[in-house]
């Protein structure tokens, strides 16, 4: 008996050992130590990231997955070693003034800011933590920033413009559009970066004597009965990154396919949803890219106020050929060759 009860011992001391030898070799192993869920390596380090959005809407919602998506390739991750706070002003410019003096009084390691309004105020309030913004459309204007290649200060981000996109825009309905003489312009008049858009498609369309008529909102239920307003004074509708009325799109696009009239917006999420075109990129990678900027900092001691502004770079022509059924429009072959990336850019 007591010789089986020798060997018993003696077997499990040597599971034991070996168990204990098997959990070492696993954490010695190179990259085997400290990961994610995803795979991506740790630094050790937890961190927690303020975001204010000014509104929900696809755009800007799709801006903070790209963003969040860019931490958890870096191995920073929501739940593991990431806390999210994240602020949603709903359109309210004293809720957006509220989110920004809260993220000021509060510890993080990193605020993001999501269009113009949010990122304004966080740059007014928030002095000591690093600022990185997105979807913002002409930062300078704005006044978040002094100089796109050195910020300066404890900010930096990404601006979801080139300038080259409205102009090619115009180009594209002057082109396939003759009888369009006058665009009607849904646009908050309180938001800068709608304000400049603005200017700036008035520009480009005059060069094509193509008139641009204004219809004004202040909140997002106007948005349908502003649209309402244009018919009979414009041949078509535009709109340009304004986040109120792309929150409150579904009626522009309601009111085009009941009159039949070709609507143009200035973001890919805008057309996904019901436009008929644009001259744009996705969100997503927008977002992603601004994320990419935030692990530079965090993660590689990057000073934002020494990271240039991005821009977007790569554009193409975006059509949604249901929507143009639905708005009366016939789509061309000459059209469809405009796209660059036909695959990824005609929805079908």
């Amino acid at each position: 008996m007591k010789k089986k009860l020798s060997l018993l011992l003696i077997m499990s001391t040597l599971l034991i050992a070996l168990a204990a030898c098997g959990q070492k070799t696993a954490s010695d192993t190179p990259g085997s130590g400290s990961t994610t869920s995803e795979g991506a390596a740790s630094d050790g380090k937890s961190y927690t990231i303020a975001i204010s959005q000014i509104v929900e809407h696809p755009s800007l919602d799709a801006t903070r997955e790209g963003f969040i998506a860019a931490l958890k390739d870096a191995g920073i991750v929501e739940g593991t070693n990431l806390k999210i706070d994240y602020n949603n002003a709903q359109g309210d410019n004293t809720n957006n003034l509220s989110i920004a003096q809260k993220i000021a009084g509060g510890k993080n390691d990193l605020v993001f800011a999501i269009a113009t309004p949010s990122a304004l105020a966080v740059a007014q309030q928030v002095k000591d933590v690093p600022v990185v913004f997105a979807a913002v459309t002409d930062p300078l204007s704005a006044k978040i920033v002094s100089n796109l290649d050195q910020p300066g200060g404890n900010i930096t981000g990404a601006s979801d413009t080139n300038p080259e996109a409205t102009t090619k825009l115009a180009d594209f309905i002057a082109s396939n559009f003759p009888n369009i003489k006058n665009i009607g312009l849904v646009i908050n008049e309180g938001e800068p970066n709608a304000v400049v858009m603005a200017k700036k498609a008035e520009e480009e369309f005059k060069k094509h004597n193509i008139g641009l008529v204004k219809a004004a909102v202040t909140n997002t239920s106007e948005v349908k009965q502003a649209a309402e307003s244009l018919i009979g004074r414009v041949d078509a509708f535009y709109i340009t990154l304004d986040n109120m009325v792309v929150s409150g799109v579904d009626g522009i696009i309601q009111v085009a396919n009941d009159k039949k009239l070709p609507f143009f917006s200035s973001d890919r999420d805008t057309v996904e949803k019901g436009a008929f075109a644009t001259v744009g990129f996705k969100y997503f990678d927008h977002g992603y890219q601004a994320g990419q900027m935030a692990v530079d900092i965090l993660k590689n001691g990057k000073k934002p106020g020494e990271m240039k502004v991005s821009m977007q770079e790569k554009l193409d022509l975006i059509l949604n050929l249901k929507s143009a059924a639905a708005q009366g429009i016939t789509v061309t072959d000459d059209m469809k060759k405009a796209v660059q990336d036909a695959e990824k850019n005609i929805i079908q």
